[in-house]
């Protein structure tokens, strides 16, 4: 595949010594749809499916959100939104990156507050009151290394399969992109290689390359690296037909997994269109912002939403298990305050992980893995 730059455009080096485009100003909108997307995540879990949360309304979310709970059961298409800002903000914050900066930055982003997220959950189900099964210290001990999935060892937290597929779109992108230098032509035959691959691994039924490759998430991460490719010229014709491919395949995929789904915890009443329609929100949400479209969304509170997203992402559904059984069947709530009290308390809980753990741990951790050689 031969890339040449715009006409009009000067001809910039593609090589890993290209100067790296100075650092854009935060993209506040980005940070309102971190954490739309986790809240699209918490009302399914809190109303648009069965399973453990059943216990805690004591009746299924049908009878307590007997409208909702339709519009609710979309809200599991939020991570796939999750996925679409992370490729987007990962091959924005690895251009011009070095390895172990790079490295610096994900651990230390993503370690402190999911440590504190393990423990504090495996406290609370630990306690006599609480009627949740916790795990045995063994477990917890591996969730402490994120690899407790490929291990297959019980997940302490039951988002974190999330985590295990960011973590292996962060290696793709550290080998194939970051280690030999980030440039455009190299992006794009990442995106591409990437895809080809995924395609490959679906009819090859290798467990392997299953893992490696991620078909069933990978046009996601795709769309937002090209999407941030358009955020750096929105002429780029390659960019866009990364993102316009990565839509195609990813809608198919979703509609696949989502679509009449089969395990009987979840409402087996989505519509294709449905969530056609939510995956297309998510591809044009993070297009609005990469075209400066949503530039005016510049308020100082969506840098705190954002920073609230991850620590509420990681304690949402199994600490609002414990707060919608005390506020609904021991206080007797109506649903509906139940509910919003506890997305409250979750984000309050937030804040005082991101202000006691990854504020304090944070930067000490970047500082300490960048000071190693």
């Amino acid at each position: 595949m031969t890339v040449r730059p715009a006409p009009d455009l000067p001809r910039r080096p593609e090589g890993p010594q290209s100067a790296p485009r100075p650092r854009e100003n935060r993209l506040r909108a980005l940070d309102g749809l971190r954490l739309v997307a986790a809240l699209m995540v918490a009302a399914y879990h809190y109303g648009g499916r069965g399973g453990e949360i059943t216990q805690s309304w004591g009746a299924s979310a049908q009878r307590q959100f007997p409208t909702l709970h339709t519009y609710f059961s979309y809200g599991c298409l939020g991570v796939q939104v999750f996925f679409v800002i992370s490729g987007f903000v990962i091959c924005m914050s690895g251009w011009g990156r070095p390895l172990t900066s790079f490295f610096a930055s994900r651990a230390s982003r993503l370690l402190p507050a999911y440590w504190a997220a393990v423990l504090l959950v495996t406290a609370v189900f630990a306690l006599p009151m609480v009627a949740q099964k916790a795990l045995s210290p063994s477990d917890v001990m591996v969730n402490m290394t994120m690899l407790q999935m490929p291990l297959g060892v019980d997940r302490v937290l039951g988002v974190c399969w999330t985590l295990w597929a960011e973590v292996r779109f962060y290696a793709l992108f550290a080998l194939c992109v970051v280690l030999p230098g980030a440039s455009r032509r190299r992006v794009i035959m990442f995106c591409a290689g990437w895809t080809l691959a995924a395609a490959i691994t679906q009819t090859a039924h290798q467990p392997l390359l299953d893992v490696v490759f991620m078909p069933e998430y990978a046009s996601f991460f795709i769309g937002g690296v090209g999407l941030y490719l358009v955020h750096r010229d929105r002429r780029d014709v390659y960019a866009w037909g990364i993102v316009v491919v990565s839509f195609l395949i990813g809608q198919h995929y979703a509609v696949r997994s989502l679509w009449n789904v089969s395990d009987p915890n979840a409402f087996a009443h989505r519509s294709s269109l449905g969530i056609v329609l939510v995956v297309a929100f998510g591809f044009l949400a993070v297009a609005a912002i990469a075209l400066g479209w949503l530039k005016w969304a510049n308020w100082r509170w969506l840098t705190v939403a954002g920073a609230l997203t991850y620590p509420f992402y990681l304690v949402h559904e199994h600490l609002g298990w414990v707060v919608i059984k005390v506020l609904h069947r021991d206080l007797g709530l109506p649903s509906a305050v139940t509910f919003a009290l506890t997305i409250a308390s979750m984000l309050a809980l937030a804040w005082l992980l991101n202000r006691f753990v990854e504020d304090r741990l944070t930067p000490r951790l970047r500082t300490a893995l960048n000071k190693t050689r």
